[in-house]
């Protein structure tokens, strides 16, 4: 019983839903504006459940696979597809609410705002190559090396943009007042991006006889994690001891934050050998989720 629930939390991408919220409260937190609404919290943690069960949609109960991801959606296939339409449709319903609510701030958005959205949901909507082929045929899923990147930004912009967006629509609260925004979302892509390439570890074998060019393809796990994760991890670091500069932050609210990134280094050095697919689900997945916490413990560390 407990197996299958693990499995429906991660498999089902329920985790990610889960992530998507914590890494938007630790950055409203960290910034210290306001909260969001519960509407916009509700589509943030429905959204990213959709969009990732997305790739897993053609499995079928017939489907004859090695991976136990995507074989568990082809046993609950009816199950999915199910559960797909209702959280689409509950999705679609907060989000015509929230539309319908603030539909004139968001007419009066400033166009840096819609460039910025226009961009995040862009890149959303090419990962998947979801544009009808006869406009251009592009995934940016298959770009090989450029894929983390894309991934780390969507999260990060969805952690650190989208929120401030919507907060100006609910509240009329500018960001870009303040430039802190963009040293914590610079930390976030680099976490984040340093994440997917650890994921796309799993897949090594796989990219590898699909040609896709991933950095472990390329350069193998060895130089990945030194001439890729490591550099990235320390610009990440760098960003946050800046951020943490102009912040004023206190020594144990600067440890804190640094948790994640170290957690991550130790991680990192464990990748040489090939794990089971719940590792990259809980831990490397999981690092997010610490990430978020010990932002959040940092924070209440500074009221305290």
């Amino acid at each position: 019983m407990g197996f299958k629930l693990l499995r429906f939390i991660f498999f089902g991408n329920y985790f990610v839903g889960l992530l998507a919220v914590a890494l938007t409260i630790e950055s409203t937190l960290q910034l210290n504006v306001p909260f969001n609404s519960l509407s916009y919290y509700t589509l943030l943690f429905l959204a990213p459940i959709i969009y990732y069960t997305y790739a897993y949609m053609g499995a079928t109960s017939s489907s004859n696979s090695q991976n136990p991801r995507t074989a568990w959606y082809g046993k609950h296939h009816n199950f999915i597809h199910w559960s797909q339409m209702i959280l689409a449709g509950t999705a679609f319903a907060v989000f015509l609410h929230m539309l319908s609510r603030d539909y004139m701030a968001i007419l009066h958005l400033p166009l840096l705002y819609w460039i910025i959205v226009s961009v995040v949901l862009g890149m959303a909507v090419l990962y998947y190559g979801l544009v009808p082929v006869f406009f251009f045929n592009l995934n940016l899923r298959n770009t090989g090396w450029l894929k983390p990147f894309i991934i780390g930004f969507i999260w990060a912009a969805t952690a650190n943009l989208l929120p401030l967006i919507l907060l100006k629509i609910e509240s009329g609260v500018d960001f870009t007042e303040s430039p802190l925004w963009f040293f914590l979302f610079i930390k976030n892509w680099m976490f984040c991006t340093v994440n997917a390439i650890m994921f796309d570890m799993k897949d090594y074998a796989i990219d590898s006889n699909s040609q896709l060019k991933t950095f472990v393809v390329r350069i193998g796990l060895k130089k990945t994690i030194f001439y890729v994760l490591i550099p990235l991890l320390l610009l990440g670091m760098v960003s946050l001891m800046v951020f943490a500069y102009f912040e004023h932050f206190a020594l144990q609210r600067m440890l804190m934050n640094m948790i994640p990134f170290i957690l991550t280094l130790i991680v990192a050095y464990s990748m040489n050998k090939r794990k089971k697919i719940f590792y990259y689900l809980i831990v490397i997945d999981g690092l997010i989720l610490v990430k978020a916490v010990c932002g959040i413990i940092g924070m209440q560390i500074v009221s305290a």
